[in-house]
């Protein structure tokens, strides 16, 4: 099965440490920096875990700048 790629913009200072939580959730999704200077990256997740993903995402957005979209064109 193909995963998902989605694209969103993050405080730039926060990327180690978002990739470091989705790499606690072992397997939930791999992060790619796209444009450390912008914060933009990218989320592959496996069929079935976005849930999972818009989840922590969602609680994460909370305490960071956390923006979805198609962002790596720009």
């Amino acid at each position: 099965m193909k995963s998902i790629r989605r694209y969103y913009r993050i405080d730039r200072r926060q990327i180690a440490f978002l990739k470091f939580i989705l790499e606690a959730y072992d397997g939930i999704a791999t992060l790619s920096t796209i444009d450390s200077r912008r914060g933009i990256v990218s989320l592959d997740i496996p069929p079935g875990c976005e849930p999972d993903v818009d989840s922590v995402l969602e609680d994460l957005g909370r305490q960071m700048m956390i923006e979805a979209g198609n962002l790596h064109k720009r």
